[in-house]
């Protein structure tokens, strides 16, 4: 998925599970900047103080990043390409082959007991970040199924075919190249498996035609990550479904759906300011909110955390340090990708018989 279900539509399943608009925005932020993550390593402070982060994502030109193994298992997997087991529960396909396992299938029972270990640490001060770190995950369950989060022949496909957008012989080719010489992720089939209104297929490497409706794929994801929503809620005691929430889910989702399939621009940004004005006009069953989000430079998280307002870090730089850093933000949503992946790669995959990184 990309920034207008990542942010948008997060933030309307967030606060349809009966989040408050503060709430659901620190969610909805923290599921999109899962992708604009992708400065790693130390802060600096003029005081002396240092805080070391990790990345969620790599720069579409980081190809030195791309091609390094390790930083795919320590990336793409843990936060993008979340290993399926084939749908399988721990212990019941014990034979079956490492790259197998790490296919991403939706709503696995890995990505179920992701969020069980996020909503076991409901009580930490970056709760809601690592929410919506998760919910971009289990998300990205549904749009990246069939692909795996490093390079290998399994993501290789041939025939790409879109049938509700012109492809181009633009994309033909590129998807073509990608297959033989990068199979990254999803990289071969471009960027089909992340609009919401798509309709596409390819033929994947066993020869088998793999037909794609992304609007059925994302209502899925989307009524899926709102029962996940509505349960972090309830086991973390912060309330439960109510009769209010139940009764407006059908409107909701009506609405969602109708967003989904109409906003049909090919520019995920154009797609987005689209989810912005709805939510803005007052789409939905919950009040009307203007919601922005920046990713980075001026009023962003990070810029609100250490005043920096470049994209890119230079190491050698310096920041004044403010006591409000520790409770900022920005610094809160890399505590909580460092325990996310920490509890994937090292708590949950292992049970599966999964040792990536």
């Amino acid at each position: 998925m990309q920034i207008d279900c990542h942010h948008g539509m997060t933030y309307v399943l967030a606060r349809m599970a009966g989040f408050k608009h503060e709430e659901a925005e620190v969610i909805a932020y923290a599921a999109q900047y899962v992708d604009d993550a992708t400065n790693s390593g130390l802060i600096k402070f003029e005081n002396g103080a240092m805080y070391s982060r990790i990345c969620s994502a790599h720069g579409v030109y980081d190809l030195s990043e791309h091609m390094n193994e390790y930083e795919n298992h320590l990336v793409w997997v843990p936060f993008h390409f979340l290993p399926g087991n084939e749908g399988k529960m721990e212990n019941e396909n014990p034979d079956t082959s490492f790259i197998d396992k790490l296919v991403c299938k939706p709503d696995s029972y890995v990505a179920k007991e992701m969020v069980s270990y996020c909503v076991k640490n409901s009580d930490k001060d970056y709760s809601l970040h690592r929410l919506g770190i998760t919910m971009h995950v289990y998300a990205d369950t549904y749009a990246h199924q069939g692909f795996v989060g490093m390079i290998h022949d399994m993501n290789k496909i041939e025939d790409l075919e879109m049938e509700n957008e012109d492809m181009g012989l633009f994309n033909k080719a590129n998807s073509a190249t990608l297959s033989a010489t990068f199979p990254m992720g999803h990289g071969p089939a471009l960027q089909c498996p992340d609009k919401p209104y798509l309709r596409w297929s390819y033929v994947n490497g066993l020869g088998e035609r793999i037909k794609r409706d992304n609007l059925d794929d994302f209502m899925m994801a989307a009524k899926a990550m709102f029962g996940e929503l509505v349960r972090y809620r309830f086991d973390s005691g912060m309330g439960e479904l109510s009769d209010e929430l139940t009764e407006n889910a059908e409107f909701n989702f009506a609405r969602i759906k109708r967003n989904l399939e109409s906003f049909t621009e090919p520019d995920e940004n154009e797609r987005h300011a689209r989810w912005l004005a709805s939510i803005a006009k007052g789409d939905f069953s919950f009040e009307a909110q203007d919601l922005t989000y920046i990713a980075k430079g001026k009023d962003s998280w990070k810029h609100k955390a250490t005043g920096q307002l470049e994209e890119k870090d230079d190491h050698n730089e310096k920041f004044p340090y403010s006591k409000e850093f520790l409770k900022s933000d920005w610094k809160l949503f890399h505590d909580a990708i460092q325990e996310h992946r920490l509890t994937v790669l090292h708590d949950i995959l292992p049970k599966y018989g999964i040792c990536v990184a």
